[in-house]
């Protein structure tokens, strides 16, 4: 039987970061991969291949709509779908491989099966012909993510009925997508098939979009989606999902108590997502789950078996890429016995809309709800010479900072490349910045970035240079 230091059940972004760190740490380690590739849900069916059809469906979208104000004339361009999914394949397979070759970079050793526990320190590996495996560690990591969550009245066909992951590789461009959950993914999908022409209704149980970001955003995004033809249902519970051949019908109650229908060919069931802890042999090492089935741990994610520890989906907090990378790396670092450090309250979320949003730190609302004395800055994209020389006009920054102190609180942005400015706020955030700070480092000229820094003089003393 072979015998690791470490050994990690999932090979997502939490797993198989965790596995490179300890490696570079010198702990003999092993992964375990349910699937025959690497990456789990983020580079497979998630983050990756829905940012390649975001990507293809914009570059489509600019061409229907923008090119002829850029001084580009072309032929009406034909969104060919198999060609998008099949390129997004390629993107996923790169990727992939690419974890694949870190994997033999670091020594680390690579099972493909099902991983569960037999006991505390044993990992028995069902392989896909039947055969099993038993492996042993010192140490064992639990990373294996989330699936999507369902409605009971909505069974999933995988035709009609879909989740995010059947939405990635669609045959056709739906007539009209009905979005069951205006959340983070159900939103991204649903703009990648209004881009292509679908009809696309979002049906959210929510009075608003995106509820867990700033409420400025919800409202902006809603609006700019609303201007490129999506339609929202808020405040509507839906009840039943029923297919009849081609057609599939959504019925539900809106907010006065009123019947409601809604009529499409495909509905997308996007109601967020679960940890994943199936099959794992929990019971066998004695692991417990909390009341969300999501695996209970400490502050070193460590559950109530000292040697096994948890990240990422399947433990408490938000469901993001990034935060599974930082817990792996967390975990492997304080295996090795150092003091890393994680600030959960500096962990960004993104919407890959476009315009994009995005924040880091506290919402005014919840500053509001707590009772904190805040002063709130913002700024306008369309004031932004890049803006205007791009086109992208939407959107806006919202700075929060402490009324006394000055300290940034929350950095809140919808607009073009917002994902990509949020490491901004976040390092500043990370190094308490004040607005005054930010107000006072140069940024260059033009940028979408400046939005940023106007903001944060709009918060300092509503002295913002351009608006």
């Amino acid at each position: 039987m072979s015998q690791f230091d470490v050994a990690i059940i999932g090979s997502g972004p939490g797993g198989y970061v965790a596995a490179i760190r300890a490696a570079q740490l010198g702990f003999k380690t092993a992964i375990i991969e349910k699937y025959s590739v690497m990456g789990g849900t983020c580079l497979n069916v998630g983050c990756i291949p829905s940012k390649a059809l975001l990507d293809s469906s914009e570059h489509f979208h600019n061409a229907v709509h923008n090119f002829d104000s850029h001084g580009i004339k072309i032929q009406s361009p034909v969104a060919d779908i198999e060609r998008m999914v099949a390129r997004k394949n390629e993107v996923v397979e790169q990727t992939t491989k690419g974890i694949e070759f870190l994997m033999d970079k670091n020594k680390v050793t690579v099972y493909t099966g099902m991983g569960s526990f037999k006991d505390a320190n044993t990992i028995l590996i069902s392989k896909q012909d039947g055969s099993t495996e038993e492996i042993q560690a010192k140490y064992s990591i639990i990373a294996t993510g989330s699936k999507p969550s369902t409605l009971p009245f909505a069974q999933i066909d995988k035709e009609r009925i879909i989740t995010s992951t059947e939405a990635l590789s669609l045959k056709e461009i739906p007539k009209h997508l009905i979005v069951i959950g205006g959340g983070v993914i159900g939103l991204e999908l649903g703009s990648v098939y209004r881009r292509l022409g679908s009809d696309v209704t979002v049906v959210e149980y929510m009075d608003k979009i995106i509820p867990g970001m700033d409420g400025a955003l919800s409202k902006e995004l809603q609006k700019v989606l609303k201007k490129q033809g999506i339609k929202f249902m808020l405040s509507t519970a839906v009840s039943a999902v029923e297919r009849n051949g081609e057609e599939v019908l959504v019925k539900g109650k809106d907010k006065k108590d009123q019947e409601i229908e809604v009529k499409g060919d495909y509905v997308l069931v996007s109601v967020g997502r679960k940890p994943y802890t199936d099959q794992l042999g929990l019971d066998n090492a004695g692991v417990e789950l909390d009341e969300r089935g999501r695996v209970k741990v400490n502050t070193q994610l460590q559950t109530n078996i000292s040697n096994i520890y948890a990240i990422g989906d399947v433990v408490a907090g938000p469901m993001l890429a990034h935060k599974a990378s930082e817990e792996g790396v967390f975990v492997a670092e304080v295996l090795a016995g150092q003091k890393p450090h994680i600030n959960y309250d500096l962990i960004p979320g993104v919407v890959y809309t476009w315009p994009e949003v995005a924040g880091v730190g506290k919402t005014q609302e919840q500053l509001t709800a707590e009772g904190r004395a805040i002063k709130v800055g913002s700024f306008p994209m369309r004031a932004l010479g890049r803006s205007r020389a791009s086109g992208d006009l939407d959107g806006f920054v919202k700075i929060i900072a402490d009324e006394k102190t000055d300290e940034v609180l929350g950095v809140h942005m919808i607009g073009a490349r917002a994902a990509d400015m949020i490491a901004a706020a976040v390092t500043a955030m990370e190094f308490r910045a004040s607005a005054e700070d930010i107000a006072r480092m140069s940024h260059a000229h033009p940028t979408f970035a400046e939005a940023i820094k106007e903001a944060a003089l709009d918060a300092t003393a509503k002295i913002a240079i351009h608006m």
